[in-house]
């Protein structure tokens, strides 16, 4: 691998995968200049019919494209290089970066072993030719692909993954939603002070633990003993307010005739009941109870309080197997099959002692209430009062996550659910999927709130199963 310390000049070679990831990438490397292989706006004009979002991102890259050559007067300006200007931050100095195009043809020294007219191949040759005419700039292949990577690696070229998107460097550093108290930690703060309201109970705080505390935070001192478990109201550096939780792991307590079986679920149920909070996000493995915990209180909270107007669920149609091909029917009726977990849980949910008779009728009811939508026509929407569940988010980008929240409008009440360990989505990782941007973006808005679920709840052998193979 080829790379020269002491250069001062960074060459990055984008592949198309980039930007068909991320239209702005074009406006992401700041100072440094970008080449793009000929080969590269081949695919890209490929790829731009159909409406899925990658046609949509590609789409949008040509339209940066045409923009941006808008502003060369000749050849002899785009073999120059045309200047990139910063749209990520307006109060930064514009970058200096230049965007260069292949245009003439480069023949580079490739191993005859390689299949011969690849676009991968293409790329390489083009990257290797870079690196023998600019020796004094390191060539830097940025690529999506890992083979890509892989390949230009064993050629010495510099290649990186397109880092741009990722939320966190570790995905062990995100927020859990939940911490617990140290077991002194009543006795080191400075103040404390305590009042009623409408039935509810507060506290006071102040010490310095607080100004590491978000809004909707769950709090909980450890062991049985002297118990709390409480809520982050608001918070500063110094002082934070506080309110005890419902205990929904009592019968009398339950939703739905659902009782939380363990301390993040009925963490979870509080925050799903909770009026004030508009966004929720629920992690966990599989068993631990998201789907069958926010149906319980969608019900709840449609049917018996009157809250919302309608329950409407959705999720990403990613297979895990080999697709099955095109469905017939309705919108709805193509969404069904999709909905296994739908209809697990409400045969959970729908129990009735009117024999088969009672339990249709039942059945009838629920499914008049929860509507099935497809993610593909939810663009250009507004929900009016809807309790929105979304399903998988984690294979969701966060383009698609930002498309689906801003379809709330008032009164609504938006659930994303999923297990970032399972994501199905080709160059989607924990550290860049959707869900990892919202709860990471999302965790110091007053109205939002979010808790990692860590337990199984769904059977014994479910539970051996995640945790041993």
């Amino acid at each position: 691998m080829i790379k020269r310390p002491d250069a001062t000049k960074r060459l990055f070679v984008l592949d198309t995968n980039v930007l068909m990831h991320d239209p702005t990438a074009l406006f992401r490397f700041d100072e440094h200049d970008i080449f793009l292989p000929m080969v590269v706006l081949e695919e890209l004009d490929r790829g731009k019919k159909g409406l899925s979002e990658v046609s949509r991102n590609v789409r949008q890259v040509s339209r940066f494209l045409d923009d941006l050559l808008e502003q060369a007067a000749d050849n002899d300006a785009i073999n120059s290089g045309i200047p990139l200007p910063s749209v990520i931050n307006s109060d930064v100095p514009q970058a200096s970066g230049r965007l260069f195009f292949q245009t003439r043809q480069m023949a580079g020294e490739l191993p005859k072993e390689l299949p011969g007219q690849l676009a991968d191949n293409a790329i390489l040759a083009v990257a290797i030719n870079l690196q023998q005419a600019q020796i004094d700039t390191n060539v830097i292949l940025v690529s999506k692909d890992i083979n890509l990577r892989i390949k230009a690696t064993v050629l010495g070229i510099c290649a990186e993954d397109y880092y741009n998107d990722k939320v966190l460097d570790d995905v062990d550093l995100l927020y859990r939603g939940s911490s617990e108290l140290k077991a002194d930690f009543w006795e080191d703060l400075n103040r404390l002070e305590s009042w009623t309201e409408d039935g509810r109970t507060f506290y006071q705080v102040e010490g310095e633990v607080v100004k590491d505390w978000y809004p909707n935070q769950l709090i909980y001192s450890p062991g049985e003993e002297r118990a709390i478990e409480a809520v982050v109201r608001n918070s500063n550096d110094t002082t934070a307010d506080i309110e005890l939780i419902h205990d929904y792991r009592r019968e009398n307590h339950s939703v739905w005739g659902i009782t939380a079986r363990n301390r993040e679920q009925n963490f979870a149920l509080n925050l799903l009941m909770d009026p004030e909070i508009d966004f929720v996000t629920l992690l966990g493995q599989a068993g631990t109870g998201k789907t069958l915990l926010t149906l319980a209180a969608a019900l709840t909270q449609c049917i018996e309080h009157k809250r919302y107007g309608e329950i409407i669920m959705t999720r990403v149609t990613v297979p895990v197997g080999e697709d099955i091909g095109f469905l017939p029917g309705t919108e709805e009726e193509k969404m069904t099959p999709w909905m296994g977990a739908l209809m697990d849980n409400l045969e959970v949910l729908n129990k009735t002692d009117g024999g088969d008779w009672g339990r249709q009728a039942t059945n009838d009811l629920l499914q008049r209430w929860i509507k099935i939508r497809s993610l593909n026509f939810m663009r250009g929407r507004t929900f009016l009062n809807r309790f929105i569940i979304i399903d998988e988010a984690q294979n969701l980008t966060s383009k698609q996550m930002k498309t689906l929240i801003t379809r709330a409008g008032p009164g609504t009440k938006i659930v994303c659910l999923g297990n970032i360990s399972q994501i199905d989505t080709p160059y989607l990782s924990e550290t860049t999927s959707g869900l990892t941007y919202v709860v990471d973006h999302f965790k110091n808005w007053p109205h939002s709130g979010h808790i990692t679920l860590m337990r199984g709840e769904r059977s014994r052998l479910a539970d051996f199963a995640s945790e041993n193979l």
